[in-house]
């Protein structure tokens, strides 16, 4: 079976050959957000993007805009068969494709969401997470992969959790509750769980194929918005824009 890359290569390939794009010579300019560009002024200073670690990557093309977080953020210009021939080796080719394909798919009427919320619409969004939950997975065991804190603050105690992060500085740490644990424990968190609640930072870093296949699973975020349309995979990002 090909890779996640590789399938959803190949699903974009035909969405723009239909519209008649790699036959033109297209440019795409993919820049590093600021923190302030990214989400504005939230009242919590405990989001992942505040650190430093990650940037949110932007691309622009036409009129619409996709993005990805990456902590190997750049620009890059070229055409998007260049783009569908990048080998997806490391973190900035996978963060260029992933915003290529968000910002192309806005383009094309495919997809919303694909810009990030700001300022106190976290807190909205991690209100909204236990509600949109209840119906379908009421007392579900849940592996949260990445420290999204509104989420968490909203999901501890109301639900049994897990949560994964590549953080040094949250894992070991107790947060709302909650010890964060290490990528190590991957495995057995996937296991233990009844329902996956995964950032879609995991498909631009790399990290998102142990994930898949294993167990129901929702995304959260803007990164993943273009891949869960291509995929059909569920996505959860009610502020985004």
């Amino acid at each position: 079976m090909d890779d996640i890359y590789e399938q959803l290569k190949k699903r974009v390939f035909d969405l723009w050959k239909e519209e008649g794009l790699l036959s033109e010579r297209i440019q795409i300019r993919v820049r590093a957000l600021s923190t302030k560009e990214a989400i504005g002024n939230p009242e919590h200073q405990d989001f992942p993007i505040q650190k430093g670690k990650e940037k949110l990557m932007q691309a622009t093309f036409m009129d619409a805009g996709g993005q990805a977080f990456t902590d190997m953020y750049g620009d890059y210009e070229g055409t998007l068969q260049d783009v569908l021939n990048l080998p997806m080796k490391n973190n900035h080719q996978r963060a260029v494709f992933v915003t290529s394909l968000n910002a192309t798919l806005r383009h094309m009427g495919r997809i919303e969401g694909s810009i990030h919320c700001h300022d106190e619409e976290p807190v909205t969004c991690g209100k909204a997470l236990v509600p949109y939950l209840r119906d379908r997975y009421s007392g579900a065991k849940i592996t949260q992969v990445g420290f999204q804190p509104r989420m968490l603050e909203n999901l501890a105690g109301a639900y049994p959790l897990r949560v994964l992060d590549m953080d040094p500085d949250n894992i070991g740490a107790r947060k709302f509750g909650v010890v964060i644990e290490s990528a190590d424990h991957t495995e057995d968190a996937v296991h233990w769980a009844d329902l996956l609640l995964v950032t879609g930072t995991t498909l631009a870093n790399g990290t998102i194929t142990p994930l898949l296949d294993k167990k129901p699973i929702i995304f959260y975020g803007t990164t993943v918005a273009g891949a869960a349309h291509l995929m059909g995979w569920e996505r959860f990002c009610p502020c985004s824009r």
